[in-house]
């Protein structure tokens, strides 16, 4: 995925400036499963407008700076389209952690413990996150086919953050049940 299909779909919502696609729309949905910084963004909207898949009206206003409002085309509805169906390859995934786990056999259970209590607590407070995002749950009438699947989203990331919590779990019951001793014998 680029970061302009993100983009695209976010404008097909309503016309917003950089900055309202960043603060008021990126970090508040896309962003849980895909990140972008402002320069990014910025760089992007150039691009798409570039491409004819945005266009640019410009704000002026008096009492502050002017604003670019970018509203997407009909040239971008056809890429948001396109890629839209086009099957998507398996993510690729990187996790630190998860490096850390494959060699903490060098490791007292101490610092294990520590790590795994730490991962523990970003990924609770980031399951509360999810839960609080104000999407009614699926088969609620007041659900729409647009929110729909901004549910369905949400629901997979509760589920990987369960998953990972219940992982978590595992992991903290198997280093309980070690002997310490056997830390750094392969390090």
């Amino acid at each position: 995925m680029s970061l302009s299909h993100a983009i695209l779909g976010l404008l097909t919502i309503t016309p917003m400036t950089g900055y309202e696609l960043k603060n008021e729309a990126f970090d508040t949905t896309i962003a849980h499963f895909w990140q972008a910084d402002q320069a990014q963004i910025y760089r992007t909207l150039a691009a798409m407008a570039e491409n004819g898949w945005v266009k640019v009206e410009l704000e002026i206003q008096e009492d502050r700076p002017n604003r670019k409002v970018y509203s997407i085309t009909e040239a971008g509805r056809e890429e948001l389209r396109r890629w839209l169906h086009t099957e998507q390859p398996l993510p690729i995934h990187r996790e630190p952690f998860l490096v850390q786990m494959f060699f903490a056999s060098a490791l007292d259970d101490a610092t294990i413990l520590d790590h795994i209590a730490r991962q523990r607590r970003g990924h609770e407070a980031r399951l509360a996150q999810y839960q609080r995002i104000p999407v009614p749950p699926l088969g609620d009438p007041a659900l729409d086919r647009t929110r729909t699947f901004w549910r369905l989203t949400l629901e997979m990331g509760i589920a990987m953050e369960r998953a990972y919590l219940a992982w978590l779990d595992q992991c903290e019951a198997v280093v309980r049940g070690m002997r310490d001793d056997e830390a750094g014998e392969r390090a």
